[in-house]
């Protein structure tokens, strides 16, 4: 993925930072429940993408980044996870 493409996906990606090679995200939830559930949801939608964030989670937060590993930078599957998951996010506003 080249650099334009890469500027042009993250425009559509507000809620998301680049921070070289990753895609990032910090999410805060009301507490360690919340946010455990979360992740439980993101791990079904990377199992059905076969893409798999590096994250972290401290009580009630969590911190997803998305890179292609394999591919050593930003591929279209981080950019399509990233989707995912705020479409996911989208689904349980109130």
């Amino acid at each position: 993925m080249d650099e334009a493409l890469i500027q042009i996906r993250l425009q559509s990606l507000p809620n998301w930072t680049r921070e070289g090679d990753r895609l990032r995200r910090a999410l805060v939830f009301t507490d360690f429940r919340a946010a455990f559930a979360f992740m439980t949801q993101v791990a079904e939608l990377a199992e059905q993408h076969n893409h798999h964030p590096d994250w972290s989670n401290s009580w009630n937060r969590v911190v997803i980044e998305l890179t292609s590993h394999d591919e050593k930078r930003l591929s279209e599957r981080d950019f399509r996870l990233a989707r995912a998951i705020d479409a996911l996010l989208s689904s349980q506003a109130p």
